[in-house]
């Protein structure tokens, strides 16, 4: 026991370092305010309550899913046929607004190129039709010409 005393003796004799003080000054300057504490409080309880509702949630997702499984698995006959006949009539319902859409543009752009307003792409239009003219009229003597030696009554 005699040895045991002057060591916890020595322990009170030596001098605590400057870098503790200087330490413990910059935890101070660094200390959380009451207003930064009340607000990790809040936080700590809204996750506290979104973990719970989350838990709630997915319970009454797997009670759901057990009570309403053979539900399902009875009635599995009826909803195939019934799921089809919607799945028909949505793309029924679709297809025939994206045609009516196609028509409807296709008419307006019609309407706009015979009035002269010249929508985009009628610069195509034209020289499209300037070469099947030129086209017509450049064999359309050739094809007179056999006609005449097939025919020559005609």
């Amino acid at each position: 026991m005699d040895e045991l005393q002057p060591l916890t003796a020595n322990l009170d004799q030596v001098s605590k370092p400057e870098s503790y003080s200087s330490f413990r000054h910059n935890l101070g300057k660094h200390a959380p305010t009451p207003s930064q504490i009340v607000s990790l409080i809040a936080i700590c309880i809204v996750a506290a309550l979104s973990l719970f509702v989350a838990g709630l949630t997915v319970a009454g997702i797997t009670v759901a899913l057990v009570i309403i499984t053979p539900l399902i698995i009875i009635s599995s006959p009826i909803w195939f046929p019934v799921t089809a006949i919607i799945f028909l009539f949505i793309a029924g319902f679709l297809s025939f607004c994206g045609f009516a859409f196609v028509v409807t543009r296709a008419l307006l752009w019609t309407n706009r190129y015979f009035r002269g307003l010249n929508p985009p792409g009628s610069d195509r239009v034209n020289y499209a039709r300037s070469r099947i003219y030129d086209s017509a009229r450049e064999y359309g003597g050739f094809f007179q010409g056999k006609l005449m030696d097939v025919a020559p009554g005609a």
